[in-house]
């Protein structure tokens, strides 16, 4: 069942944070619209009040714990599959790094005064750069398969998408309808990565066991 934590890892925050927006426009909070292609709203804009909060705040607590576990066992899967490679601790620094980060941004989330708002912009920014090299780095560190190509595709197009958005906003008058759009583009292929490491683990037989010397 390990195996089937990057699915889980992947689907879950999506799915909560559709349901969170729903909720929000549901209570006339946040206007109605495809958000990936409209950008009438922010990913952060879901979370940031009742009802759709409890519901963000409840899948993306957990999910930082669920990260945490996910980057220690890709460490560990990493040592067996490549042995040579010295990018599996790195990666797991990144990646814990990045969890932690989601942690502080999902608290700080919602709060006005500077110092909180400070802390839930750094903590966005850590978590999407942390996770962002840790994927990167496992994605360089695999054997060279179509999974790996594929990984290294999915999370180049937010670095691309980010470049992009620096690029409109300074050619456009009002840019944050756009930028709105990459923020929800860019999420969901970093967490469509994770749905290919779940078919990566799978095509290796990933496998963990606990062992005693208990006699």
């Amino acid at each position: 069942m390990v195996r089937f934590l990057p699915l889980f890892v992947g689907i879950m925050p999506v799915a909560g944070v559709t349901v969170a927006y729903l909720l929000n426009v549901e209570a006339n909070i946040l206007p109605s619209c495809f958000p990936l292609l409209e950008g009438c709203t922010s990913i952060s804009s879901t979370g940031r009040q009742m009802p759709g909060s409890l519901v963000f705040r409840a899948v993306m607590l957990p999910q930082a714990a669920f990260l945490v576990g996910l980057w220690w066992l890709a460490a560990a899967w990493l040592r067996q599959l490549t042995p040579a490679s010295r990018l599996f601790r790195p990666m797991q620094g990144c990646g814990i790094v990045g969890a932690i980060a989601l942690v502080v941004y999902v608290t700080f989330l919602g709060t006005k005064a500077p110092f909180y708002e400070f802390m839930r912009h750094f903590g966005i920014y850590f978590y999407f750069l942390g996770t962002a090299l840790a994927q990167i780095l496992l994605s360089l560190a695999m054997n060279r398969s179509t999974l790996r190509t594929g990984m290294l595709c999915l999370i180049a197009t937010p670095f691309i998408l980010g470049i992009a958005n620096l690029v409109q906003k300074r050619l456009v008058a009002e840019p944050d309808l756009i930028e709105n759009g990459i923020e929800w583009t860019a999420a969901v292929f970093m967490q469509l990565w994770f749905v290919l490491l779940f078919f990566a683990w799978r095509a290796t037989g990933l496998k963990v066991r606990i062992e005693t010397d208990v006699s």
